[in-house]
């Protein structure tokens, strides 16, 4: 029996929470007897997927290229495999493009969309834009429920929710590779946040309660991650004196030894999808203290049973939940264990079986 062909669409791929989660999903899926390939512009991250995958990239490709750019070259990738042979896309970056140019080809089609519609939906062209193609796509997955009733809501869809599989296991044994990393000390309070450097990622705000709390508490941070604030980053920690408490870095390929040394995990988004690394900081079972914006944090942390949930841009209530972690030491260990305990919805298997419940029943359909 001849397999069917699925074509993955995610045409940059940087290192953050979706393309975690993609290659968890493809390469889950390519173990079931379908023929899995993948459309991306950048191939640095090709040793992560299984290779019975086949990844397509441009012969010639440059990473400083604009992200429209990729899209672009690789929509045209992904008009020859259709042409080629009959296959169903799942899309998880360039949605509409996708969608556009599957009903063009008349090919079925499922997107997932990542983040809040409150970072990328600014004005009322976009909004009967994305509320038109949205409709035309075969499936829409989402990845909570608090975004499936906001995108729902906003664009009149019907999106289903499947949660980001989560391989605890994985992430435990990964972070107990030993590291040589000695700015952690056991005598500082040590906070970590991982995200890229963008505005959606809010870092100022963490970088403001900490230059508050300095003279306060024997405090230290570190910031995990690349993008385009950076300089702007490093530019505040130099002004204000903060190179000895705040320790900026790349990306790793293996952040868990370094979210295993910390005490709190802080994420400060504007808006969110449903953020791995509040599941992953969970999984060490590290407390977390999380901005409550759209979506997915509240939903986690279950209204603040699990971590510490505050306002968007508030820095009176990210340095007042620091300080009573400092006081309430225990009583915070304790949500912290709870969270983890409730990961199981989360379950890595039980999540991709469900992507592959939606995949079948749409490869019946050619």
């Amino acid at each position: 029996m001849k397999k069917k062909k699925l074509i993955f669409f995610m045409p940059s791929m940087e290192g953050g929470g979706v393309e975690k989660n993609l290659i968890l999903i493809a390469n889950f899926i390519c173990k079931h007897n379908i023929d899995v390939h993948l459309i991306s512009y950048d191939h640095k991250f090709k040793n992560k997927f299984d290779n019975r995958i086949n990844f397509i990239t441009p012969q010639f490709s440059n990473s400083k290229k604009s992200k429209y750019y990729k899209y672009f070259i690789c929509l045209i990738l992904l008009s020859v495999e259709i042409i080629k042979n009959k296959a169903i896309v799942f899309s998880f970056q360039a949605n509409i493009y996708s969608i556009i140019l599957c009903k063009v080809l008349r090919t079925k089609i499922i997107i997932r969309s990542n983040s809040s519609p409150s970072g990328w939906n600014k004005n009322f062209f976009k909004n009967y834009i994305f509320s038109f193609f949205l409709k035309r796509s075969d499936q829409i997955i989402v990845n909570s429920l608090s975004f499936k009733k906001e995108l729902d809501k906003k664009f009149s869809t019907k999106s289903t929710v499947i949660y980001n599989p989560l391989n605890k296991y994985e992430i435990i044994e990964k972070s107990k590779k030993k590291i040589n990393y000695n700015f952690f000390k056991k005598d500082t309070l040590n906070l970590i946040n991982i995200a890229r450097f963008t505005d959606q990622k809010d870092h100022f705000l963490l970088l403001n309660a900490v230059n508050k709390l300095k003279d306060i508490l024997n405090i230290r941070l570190l910031i995990m991650g690349y993008g385009v604030n950076k300089s702007k980053i490093e530019k505040f920690i130099k002004l204000n004196r903060l190179n000895k408490i705040i320790h900026l870095i790349n990306f790793q390929n293996n952040p868990y030894p370094y979210l295993r040394k910390s005490n709190i995990f802080i994420l400060t988004s504007r808006y969110e999808g449903l953020p791995n690394v509040l599941l992953e900081a969970l999984t060490l079972k590290k407390f977390v203290i999380s901005t409550n914006c759209p979506t997915g944090p509240k939903e986690i942390l279950k209204n603040g049973s699990y971590g510490d949930l505050i306002r968007i841009n508030n820095v009176k209530d990210l340095i007042e939940r620091i300080l009573s972690y400092q006081k309430n030491k225990k009583v915070c260990d304790k949500k912290a264990y709870k969270g983890y305990l409730s990961l199981i919805k989360y379950d890595y298997d039980q999540n991709c079986q469900k992507y592959l419940t939606v995949i079948n029943k749409l490869i019946k359909k050619i």
